[in-house]
């Protein structure tokens, strides 16, 4: 699963990344968690011409049809059945989107009660975006939310001794196939929500720092060192 991450990137390098159309107003954050408002890319039309735009979402998807707004079970969706889940179904036809992120974090245990976390990103720590779906919630007052989710997959080898799943990362040659209208069949695709290249990735052990929401800087992502880890 996917339950923290980090945006350290300020808003040049997201617009340029992402080759996003209007304002982007972003402040780093080194640990992100579920109920809070996310960055989010998607694709938007003006006219005859589709552009990418930026948004901020909350973290923890409600579907359209739910009658209370129970997002926070829905941080995450298994990208091997968002395509018959209820919750996610329609949003993998019509609402998809890229969650930027330079970094997330999972945690190992290293005993009965003990847990190491680890920060995993891109090994040149480059700016990457995991697969995501938004969907647009009301209560009865017409009053409206929008909120996301993230995809997972199985693991790749870099995290299969810290966790059996890890989100779905989608290259940047694959971002307009993710964000494409006009792609309504979802098994098509599949090819794309697989573990990503180890090879190009990178972890390493942090402080448990990183365990608490209220610690928002960048000592959650600093290398913590000790003889374990010597």
């Amino acid at each position: 699963m996917c339950g923290r991450y980090r945006l350290t990137s300020r808003d040049k390098a997201l617009a340029e990344h992402f080759d996003i159309v209007g304002d982007v107003e972003w402040s780093p954050r080194y640990n992100i968690a579920p109920a809070q408002q996310v960055a989010v890319i998607r694709q938007e039309h003006g006219g005859n011409r589709a552009h990418r735009e930026f948004r901020l979402l909350r973290w923890g998807l409600i579907p359209y049809w739910a009658k209370d707004p129970l997002g926070f079970k829905t941080i995450n969706a298994m990208a091997e059945t968002a395509t018959v889940k209820p919750a996610f179904r329609d949003a993998m036809k019509w609402r998809r989107c890229l969650i930027p992120a330079d970094g997330f974090y999972e945690w190992q245990k290293i005993g009965r009660k003990e847990r190491q976390p680890y920060s995993i990103g891109m090994a040149d720590d480059s700016i990457f975006a995991m697969a995501g779906l938004w969907e647009h919630w009301k209560d009865q007052d017409g009053k409206g939310i929008e909120t996301c989710t993230i995809l997972t997959t199985r693991t790749n080898s870099l995290l299969a001794e810290i966790h059996d799943r890890m989100p779905v990362i989608i290259g940047r040659d694959n971002y307009e196939r993710w964000l494409d209208p006009s792609a309504t069949d979802p098994e098509k695709l599949a090819d794309i929500l697989t573990p990503f290249d180890a090879g190009l990735m990178k972890k390493y052990p942090v402080s448990t720092r990183v365990n608490s929401v209220i610690n928002d800087d960048e000592e959650c992502l600093r290398e913590w060192r000790s003889t374990l880890f010597s």
